[in-house]
Order: C-alpha cells, then structure tokens, then sequence
C-alpha cells in the first residue's frame, strides 16, 4: 500500500488536474454556445436558398443552359447540380470521374475525445475505397481544414493541395469563400470532376457523427413529382436569377461546413472535459478515503502502543 505521503501527493496532483479540466470545459461551452447560435442562425437561411435554388432548376433546359454559359462541369460536361431527393454519398469510379477533390474537416488541437479519430479513421476508409475503384494517389486531391487531418493525410502519402488550419480555430466567411470559388474553379476548368466533403455534424452535444456528402456537383432536392409544385414569379428572369443564386449557395454551403465543424469540435471537447473532471473527482474521493483509511491505522497503530506501554 501507498505511504500516506504519497496518496497526499498524488490527491494534490489530482485536484490540480481538475482545475484544468474544469476550466477547459468552460472555455469550450462558452465556445459551444457562440458556434451553436452561428450554425443555428446560418442553417435555415442556407436550406432556404437550397430550396429556391432547386425550385428554379426544376427545368432540364435551364440546367443545361446554365451549363453551357457558365462554363460549368469542363470537359465532360457535366452538370454543376444534380436532383436528387438525397445527397450523394457514394464514391464514384474511375471509369466514371477521373479525378476527385478531398476537403476533410478535423481540429488543430486534441483533447476532444475521438473526434480526431474518428475523422481519420473514416479518411483512411475513404481513400482506401477510393484506391479499390482504381484511384491513385496523384488523381485525388486533398484540402485539409484542421492540423489532425493534414498530419495523417501527409502520413498516409498525400501531397496537400490546401491546407487551411486557420479556419479550424476561426471560422472566416471570407477563407470558407476562398476555398469554394478555388474547388469550384477547378470543378469547372475540369481539373476535378467530383469534391467530397468529410466532416463531423454537430447533431447534439453528446453526438457528432462523421458525414461524407458531395460538394460538386451540388444535390438539390428533386420537387418536380411533389403536391405542390413552386411557382415562383421570376423578375428579371430564371437564368439572371440562377446565375446569381448558385454561387451563394456554393459558398454559403462551405461556410456552413465549417461552422458546423468548429460547433461539433466544442461539442467533443466539452463532453471529453466533462468525463476527465467527473473521474478525476470520482479518483479524488477514492484517494481521500483510502488517506483517512490509513491515517486512521496508524492512529490506532499508536494508541495501541501507548496502551501496551502502559500495561508494562
């Protein structure tokens, strides 16, 4: 068993770790509260250009004559929205798409739980699939947004082509903007034919689960088969309108990214602080009972030897 001393230390060194963890679980729910009202004011506007985006590109002529204008979808031509009721989360073929872009969303620091983890647990899984459909490292492109994910994309043999650290720490519209207009440059110079997205979504405190979800070409929700069709009095006209429309939402998209991202890091860092600062009061009182425990032997240890000198 341990000396009294050493159990004192050690409930010392203890109680000084709490205090850490504490406040650490301070500063990230006051951080998680800042990121909560930011992802919960950005969503609905978001989802809402979603919405008026797909009405609008409800039309097969339109989609097609956005395509040929804007330059869209390079040399395969491929349209810069698809409608589908879904996102696409399937990985594509060779065959198919011949070059792919990456942007994977971690943190910069640790100390968060397995949100890392779990993030380049599914990278790995990711490439992985991606090399058993005939991909190489050279045909996929890799934009980390967090300092966790660029070490293990560099360990896993990829040469980054963005690394955006800053925008872990500090979401910035204008850097998420940045961003979006260079993978959009190269989606429509078809340099890249498919970007994915892999991030943590910030479902709720205690549930951040790992999304891949396609950037481009953009899932827009499918309306022409619903109840109520949208009917929208267009002024000036659909195109103008289209034309303005869909680089906001591409951007607005990135940026909503991030911010759900950043809100899902405080999230794990909050819970992880949390269970360190419960188990460490739990090891507190443990250590404090096993110290009164042996404090209360020895004093029994020494009355007992003041009685049987006395008896003598």
């Amino acid at each position: 068993m341990s000396s009294l001393k050493e159990i004192k230390t050690r409930i010392g060194s203890v109680k000084n770790t709490l205090k850490i963890t504490s406040a650490m679980k301070m500063v990230a729910s006051a951080k998680l509260h800042k990121a909560q009202s930011a992802i919960g004011n950005k969503l609905p506007y978001e989802q809402k250009l979603h919405r008026i985006l797909a009405g609008l590109l409800q039309s097969d002529d339109l989609r097609e004559a956005l395509g040929k204008e804007l330059g869209l979808g390079g040399k395969g031509g491929k349209s810069p929205v698809v409608l589908q009721d879904v996102a696409v989360d399937e990985l594509p073929s060779k065959e198919d798409v011949s070059r792919v872009a990456i942007v994977v969303f971690s943190s910069n620091s640790s100390l968060c739980g397995a949100f890392n983890a779990n993030i380049v647990r599914k990278f790995n899984d990711m490439v992985g699939r991606l090399f058993q459909r005939g991909y190489s490292e050279n045909d996929i492109d890799i934009y980390a947004v967090g300092r966790k994910v660029a070490e293990a994309a560099r360990k896993a043999g990829f040469e980054l082509k963005g690394d955006c650290q800053d925008m872990a720490d500090k979401p910035s519209y204008d850097k998420a903007a940045d961003l979006a207009s260079e993978l959009i440059d190269s989606f429509s110079e078809g340099q890249v034919a498919q970007v994915i997205f892999l991030y943590s979504h910030f479902a709720s405190t205690s549930s951040q689960p790992v999304v891949q979800e396609n950037y481009l070409p953009l899932a827009l929700h499918d309306y022409s088969s619903a109840h109520e069709p949208l009917d929208y009095i267009l002024e000036p006209d659909a195109m103008t309108l289209v034309k303005e429309l869909l680089p906001k939402v591409l951007l607005l998209k990135m940026f909503t990214v991030v911010l759900d991202a950043n809100a899902a890091e405080h999230a794990a860092r909050t819970v992880a602080m949390q269970i360190a600062s419960d188990n460490a009061q739990d090891l507190i009182s443990e250590l404090t009972l096993a110290y009164n425990k042996g404090r209360q032997q020895e004093i029994t240890a020494e009355i007992l030897d003041l009685v049987g000198g006395t008896m003598a």
